[in-house]
């Protein structure tokens, strides 16, 4: 895998740690092949409990390279093609489905300024914990373009559709602060506590019942854009699973013993 993504395992916590600080983490092809090459690994890992996806420097993620961005618009101008904004379908999307769909825990550990594909890497995490000198910056109308890396599905969700529809209509920076207030974050922390920090709670989710997690993300995704009824129906499915797993038995002869459980992950 590239040196623009690291991607490592340890006791059950895949880490993915974008890595170009020079460009801001600014995402080039090399860099956007090698990301979804991670979260495609850490998603199908079966050694992999929970994820945690954060970057190196003083961004996270401003995302699409620009620089490059404009050489392929040049080339694609030349040639009479549109090869250019194939990254969405190639890469972006890809990247977005396995960080929203896989069946494990994404902590989204978020070191800087998170700004187009950035924000919306952070926004598909299951929880945010941002640095307090971070920034957020939907970004695309100020290059003329719309939303991609599932912003316009993510944002509206967590904010709410009148306050999606401003800040992508008129994109600003808005700091941590603001952001826990938003709703884009679940937590602000000193920006040197932050990689402990988020480390320490993807760790703790890796060391969980991953069995329930699953069902609860799929329970929300569900529930999002259902009605009452299939809600009711898709729990109760979800709950027999989660029930039947070993994970639960643990968990309830732990409360019954007043001991601290130890989950399997089944």
């Amino acid at each position: 895998m590239a040196d623009t993504v690291l991607y490592e395992v340890t006791d059950g916590l895949g880490t993915i740690t974008i890595n170009r600080p020079d460009a801001m983490n600014a995402m080039n092809t090399e860099a956007k092949v090698a990301l979804r090459e991670a979260v495609l690994a850490a998603a199908e890992d079966t050694a992999v409990r929970a994820v945690l996806l954060t970057a190196t420097g003083r961004a996270f993620c401003v995302g699409q390279d620009l620089k490059e961005h404009i050489s392929s618009l040049t080339a694609d101008r030349e040639a009479g093609t549109g090869n250019t904004m194939s990254t969405v379908r190639e890469h972006y999307n890809p990247i977005l489905r396995a960080l929203v769909d896989m069946p494990k825990p994404v902590v989204a550990g978020i070191n800087g300024v998170a700004a187009g594909a950035g924000l919306g890497f952070a926004l598909a995490a299951d929880y945010r914990i941002a640095a307090d000198t971070s920034a957020f910056n939907t970004s695309f109308a100020g290059v003329a373009l719309t939303a991609d890396s599932g912003v316009s599905w993510t944002l509206p969700r967590l904010i709410g559709y009148g306050r999606a529809s401003d800040l992508l209509l008129f994109p600003r920076s808005i700091k941590a602060q603001e952001a826990l207030e938003l709703g884009l974050v679940n937590r602000v922390v000193p920006a040197a506590a932050l990689a402990a920090e988020a480390t320490a709670m993807a760790r703790a989710l890796a060391e969980g019942p991953t069995v329930a997690y699953a069902a609860l993300k799929a329970s929300l995704a569900y529930g999002s854009e259902h009605g009452l009824s299939d809600t009711l129906e898709k729990e109760d499915e979800l709950q027999s699973l989660a029930g039947a797993s070993e994970d639960h038995a643990i968990a309830v002869q732990a409360f019954v013993d007043k001991a601290k459980p130890k989950y399997l992950g089944r």
